[in-house]
């Protein structure tokens, strides 16, 4: 059997905060919180979720992983993201892509992409 997606780990600088950030993007919640990790999930029964853990240094690099999110409204949803906290980003995608990029409070890229079908 072949093995499922359970968590996506993030280092961060301030784990609390920027749990919160995901939740509010995602509409997740908050299901664990402790001192040295934050989970945030559509519930406590739903996965994948998102583990912010502690770490002393900044983000230095472009990600080598990012998330892409699908949602209704490109446009309306970037403009909510930037809201929560996010900053557009150049990464060298050019005027042509159909996609927005994003960095969360912390710097992590991550793309908004046209409306999808189906979520495919």
């Amino acid at each position: 059997m072949p093995s499922r997606l359970y968590t996506v780990v993030v280092d961060s600088r301030d784990p609390h905060q920027l749990a919160r950030f995901w939740a509010a993007a995602l509409d997740y919640r908050v299901v664990y919180e402790a001192e040295d990790e934050v989970v945030v999930a559509r519930d406590e029964d739903t996965y994948p979720g998102m583990i912010f853990v502690p770490v002393p240094e900044s983000k230095v690099v472009k990600n080598r992983l990012h998330l892409d999110l699908n949602p209704d409204d490109r446009d309306a949803e970037v403009e909510r993201l930037v809201g929560l906290g996010a900053t557009r980003a150049d990464v060298g995608q050019g005027p042509e892509v159909t996609w927005v990029v994003l960095r969360d409070p912390e710097g992590n890229e991550f793309c908004v992409l046209r409306p999808r079908e189906g979520g495919v």
